[in-house]
């Protein structure tokens, strides 16, 4: 097994300028970067954490009514250090994006269009790429010295490394060269280029879109087009930011199949993309208060008293232990699968508890368990 990561030395390093928390979703990401940032800011780095978490734990946990996509100071914290925090705004950042790479006359109409707005707000990848964006704009303003970033909570972990390869694909596909092509030819033009080689494509979009929202998807992209190269730039430029030694990935995880699989992609996934990996936290583990008495024998010992009768709540504390024995069990064992599979790899785990994680205490006492290795005072949730 791979020696534990010291994570106050990853941490206070300046050299370490951006921390990417990811993972399945729900497995607690969102934790670990403000805990991770925190403890950081403590140390006495300039940070700012960018969370893409929609219930708005982050904010509540760090003592702000609300999160928005501009960087908020956060008080009470101790040291020489500062923190921000800030929760990406999908519709707000693509919109900057427009506003700053075309002419005004340009960005209104492509804000205005309808197919850009249903784009901006719901098209799938568009949040790990909104993102991506995010996270260059923030390295760009240099104004911090650490950028730790919650990745979006997507179906798969991998969404957000893939985003700027799939708006790529996108951007260069057949589709969006078919639709640029009447609206390069010109308004008059517009259907009688589409009707050249082209009847069953627009027949069909037509049946599903009507002909006025076909002309409005052309335009929409025809306005757009001249932003497509600076599209590609920052999704590549970005992309190789990732893979600088001043980036370090850590990988979230519970003892559960399914995110340990997701884990388990994703480091693959950055050794074949020769991208920094830290180490995996393995969150909600289970541990035993008295290790010294197994399931067995606490069973053993809770049937005996039922039999008995005279200590029902002695028996029913013994049959919780036993339960918690096993599952702290099945955690140790999947802990010791993974580790297995990925002996290169190093494992921090932080013991489950039934607290929520609700201020910077909280935060503290995660960042304290990651440091450390020992027992966790808070859970960390979502």
């Amino acid at each position: 097994m791979a020696e534990p990561l010291d994570v106050d030395r990853l941490l206070a390093d300046p050299a370490t300028r951006i921390i990417v928390c990811c993972g399945a979703g729900g497995v607690g990401k969102t934790t670990t970067a403000a805990a991770l940032a925190l403890r950081a800011a403590e140390r006495g780095r300039r940070v700012c954490v960018l969370t893409i978490d929609p219930a708005r734990r982050l904010a509540q946990s760090m003592g702000l009514t609300e999160l928005d996509n501009t960087p908020r100071a956060v008080s009470g914290v101790e040291g020489d250090g500062t923190l921000d925090a800030m929760m990406l705004d999908m519709k707000r950042t693509f919109d900057e994006i427009v506003l700053a790479h075309a002419d005004p006359a340009r960005a209104q109409q492509i804000l205005a269009n309808p197919f850009y707005v249903s784009l901006s707000s719901s098209f799938a990848g568009t949040q790990e790429y909104m993102a991506m964006e995010k996270l260059g704009q923030l390295k760009a303003q240099e104004r911090w010295d650490l950028i730790v970033v919650d990745t979006p909570p997507s179906r798969s972990a991998l969404d957000f490394l893939d985003a700027p390869q799939r708006l790529g694909r996108f951007l260069d596909g057949r589709m969006i060269r078919m639709l640029l092509a009447p609206a390069k030819a010109g308004g008059r033009a517009y259907m009688k280029v589409f009707t050249v080689g082209l009847n069953m494509f627009t027949s069909v979009l037509t049946r599903i879109l009507g002909g006025e929202a076909l002309k409005d998807l052309s335009l929409f992209v025809s306005s757009l087009e001249s932003m497509f190269g600076g599209f590609r730039e920052r999704a590549e430029h970005t992309y190789r930011l990732l893979k600088e030694p001043g980036t370090s990935f850590v990988v979230v995880a519970v003892p559960e199949r399914d995110a340990l699989r997701e884990a388990a992609y994703f480091v693959e996934r950055l050794s074949t993309e020769r991208m920094p990996l830290s180490t995996v936290v393995l969150n909600r583990m289970h541990r035993s208060g008295a290790p010294g008495l197994s399931a067995d024998r606490s069973q053993e010992a809770a049937d005996s008293l039922e039999d008995d009768g005279s200590q029902p709540l002695a028996a029913a504390v013994l049959r919780v232990h036993a339960d918690r024995m096993r599952t702290a069990g099945r955690d140790q064992r999947m802990a010791e699968s993974f580790s297995g599979a990925h002996p290169s790899v190093p494992l921090v785990e932080v013991a489950a508890q039934a607290q929520d994680v609700h201020d910077l205490d909280g935060l503290r006492a995660i960042g304290a368990e990651l440091a450390s290795g020992r027992e966790a005072s808070a859970p960390l949730a979502g």
